[in-house]
């Protein structure tokens, strides 16, 4: 059975790394720890806040909170007429 490392200890590694402060080669040999057990966190702190992201930035068109219908149909009510006289001079 592998290795249980502190999570205070994980988070100081993964924080270096994503804020500049070591590869993972240098990281392995500051802290003894593998290659790849380094490699398994960031990986896994990157998929966390990937999933983060896209609970919070659900995916497709941005719902506008304030949509002024009124203003909308006046453009459309413009558009067409604009279509129409397009229509007419063929």
């Amino acid at each position: 059975m592998g290795k249980h490392y502190d999570i205070n200890l994980k988070k100081e590694i993964v924080n270096k790394y994503f804020n500049g402060n070591g590869t993972l080669n240098s990281l392995q040999k500051e802290y003894g720890i593998s290659y790849k057990t380094i490699f398994n966190w960031l990986k896994k702190e990157k998929l966390y806040h990937s999933q983060e992201n896209d609970i919070n930035h659900s995916r497709g068109r941005r719902k506008e909170e304030n949509i002024d219908y009124k203003e909308r149909y006046e453009i459309l009510k413009k558009y067409q007429a604009f279509l129409k006289a397009q229509r007419k001079r063929k």
